[in-house]
């Protein structure tokens, strides 16, 4: 695997590829400059990264057996620098540049020495990079002239950090986990369960993933114990292993549902300018007030002229409106209706003046952003609406969860998104005082501070804890030793509420990294010091799955099908981790009948220790054996 970056994912990516998937990982980064006297080496960001990730070394006391990390020292990835690397005979190659035209021109160049190289490029630009995709796949397959597209193994995937950082940011803001696969734009979680009580019965959620170590008692996030002699944990255990698993924790896969307070369907999904929100309350009662008193004076003007109903509310309006003429020498009731009829018709034209006024500025503010709802309760405050923000922003909208947006600048890239869903949003500084008062955090749920600035978000933070103690708090800080210290800290101040400190890098390279294993690879969640895997295999590929029922193709600590894609095989999507485009639906079936027989026509998405995955890729029928 061969990784070309100069920040922060590259690391990660190559830490992800070493000790998540055991790869041999070649880095082209910036190496060490020389400074000023040409006597002293001043180590490059990524270089002193990659040291402290433990540089080339094959053996780690943790995680066993590591392979190498080779690092070519280049500034740019030129065609030399590639072929140093050795891009040529590499299996994937990663452009993680922040410059986009600088992994488009590497992109071409590699896939011209390579042609069946697997490429994951990172690009801000989508409809530059979904042309780039369809070129490079296509000049893929006419250099292997006769062969099918879907058995093509070299592809190109394109990649937005903040696209693949934005699932697990949303389900942070709504279950407190980012221990998340996104498959056919359905969010799972790995969610940790404590042992359950003398009659309590557990919820098994989709299946249960794996069973923890007897020594684990933090469902909060804890790795297990290091020590010796202790049990590790058991992955994909079978029905009798969870049954006879007394005392011990387990790791159960469900989907991600929003954990706050139940909101009306008419509060989250309200949009526009409803006929009630034309005008306030007030001038709702005063309109209310004139109408009673024209229908009181109509009454009594029937009452004592003996008119029918019609004629007196005639005669009302006219006097209303004051176009009638005066009751000179009409009797003494009469006159007193008509004066008072009058003033109550002076006091219907400024009514009927701020009606016009108020409907014209309600309609004005329509297409404006809206400001929170007065009663609004167990929302997500999301600050920074910018290339990050704005992709979790729609996430969870797609999860149904309430929002309400924090942004200092009005011309921010999310600010029309969250205008054109009726997201409400508080234009402001989150450091001043009022600002996240006026957006109600005091009665929020959660907080994902997410704006560019590490010290903003602590601060916002800060202040938000002051405000509720017991605020589920997810806030993106960029530097790693920093994030440990502020996560430590907040923990210990406040041990009763959640704090995540997410790194947007850290939650990008496991989707990087699936891409560069293979389209079919969907992600991956540890567990503990171990890894599962989850991927979307075809059936007739894998000779342990067809013609089995679903129950006869587990096997316990190796391999379990979860879910079936019941699209047709030519409307599948090639990509199931890829987020769904508008209009398309999830075809994937979970709920799965244990005697389902496995038809060589199927799609099954899977979850996979290590070397299960890597025995049913290794077993897989090739075209010579068919």
């Amino acid at each position: 695997m061969v990784v070309c970056g100069d920040d922060g994912l590259t690391q990660r990516l190559a830490t992800e590829l070493r000790y998540v998937y055991r790869q041999r990982v070649v880095v082209v980064a910036p190496g060490d400059q020389e400074g000023e006297s040409g006597t002293a080496a001043v180590p490059s960001r990524v270089a002193r990264l990659l040291r402290r990730s433990g540089g080339p070394v094959a053996q780690d006391t943790r995680w066993g057996h590591v392979p190498p990390l080779r690092h070519i020292a280049s500034h740019s990835p030129t065609e030399a620098a590639l072929l140093r690397a050795g891009v040529d005979r590499a299996a994937a190659l990663a452009l993680l540049y922040e410059d986009d035209e600088t992994n488009l021109r590497a992109a071409l160049a590699a896939r011209r020495l390579n042609p069946g190289l697997r490429l994951v490029v990172r690009m801000y630009n989508r409809k530059l990079g979904q042309h780039l995709e369809e070129l490079l796949d296509q000049a893929a397959l006419l250099s292997a002239p006769g062969t099918d597209r879907a058995l093509l193994d070299a592809s190109t995937t394109v990649l937005s950090d903040a696209d693949t950082a934005a699932p697990a940011l949303a389900a942070t803001a709504a279950a407190g986990s980012s221990k998340v696969v996104q498959a056919d734009g359905v969010l799972l979680r790995a969610a940790e369960r404590t042992p359950p009580g003398r009659g309590e019965v557990p919820d098994p959620g989709l299946c249960t993933l794996a069973l923890l170590s007897s020594t684990t008692a933090d469902p909060a996030g804890a790795e297990g114990s290091d020590a010796s002699g202790t049990q590790g944990p058991l992955l994909l255990p079978d029905d009798r292993a969870v049954a006879s698993a007394a005392g011990r924790g387990s790791v159960v896969l469900e989907t991600v549902r929003y954990a706050g307070p139940a909101l009306s369907a008419r509060r989250l999904a309200r949009r526009g300018a409803p006929l009630r929100a034309l005008f306030s309350s007030r001038l709702r009662w005063a309109l209310a007030c004139i109408v009673g008193s024209v229908l009181g004076l109509t009454l009594t003007t029937m009452l004592l002229t003996e008119a029918d109903l019609l004629h007196a509310a005639y005669v009302t309006l006219l006097d209303l409106f004051s176009i009638n003429d005066p009751a000179i020498g009409a009797p003494i009731t009469h006159q007193i209706l008509q004066l008072l009829t009058g003033l109550v018709g002076l006091a219907l034209l400024p009514l009927l003046v701020a009606g016009a006024l108020e409907a014209l500025g309600t309609f004005r503010a329509a297409g404006a952003l809206r400001r929170p709802p007065r009663g609004l309760a167990g929302h997500v405050v999301l600050l920074g609406l910018g290339k990050i923000g704005s992709r979790v922003l729609a996430r969870l909208r797609e999860l149904d969860i309430p929002v309400v947006c924090v942004e200092e600048d009005a011309d921010a890239r999310g600010i029309p998104l969250a205008r054109s869903l009726g997201i409400p949003v508080v234009l402001g500084d989150v450091t001043e005082a009022g600002v996240l008062e006026a957006a109600k955090v005091h009665r929020a749920h959660a907080l994902l501070a997410l704006t560019s600035s590490d010290t903003t978000n602590l601060e916002a933070t800060l202040y938000a804890r002051t405000v509720k103690p017991d605020l589920r708090v997810a806030l993106r800080l960029y530097d790693d030793d920093f994030a440990t210290v502020v996560y430590r800290t907040l923990r210990t101040a406040h041990p009763e509420a959640l704090t995540r400190s997410r790194s947007v890098t850290h939650l990008a390279a496991p989707a990087f990294a699936g891409a560069m294993m293979g389209r079919q690879i969907l992600g991956a969640i540890p567990v503990e010091r171990k890894v599962l895997l989850f991927a979307a295999l075809s059936v007739a590929d894998h000779p342990p799955f067809e013609g089995r029922t679903v129950s006869e193709a587990f096997r316990p600590g190796a391999w379990r099908v979860l879910a079936l894609d019941t699209a047709s095989p030519a409307a599948r999507r090639p990509d199931l981790a890829s987020a769904h485009q508008d209009g398309e639906r999830p075809q994937l079936l979970w709920d799965l009948h244990p005697g389902y027989v496995l038809r060589p026509e199927d799609r099954v998405v899977i979850a996979a220790t290590r070397r299960g995955l890597a025995e049913l890729l290794g077993g897989r029928r090739t075209d010579a054996d068919r």
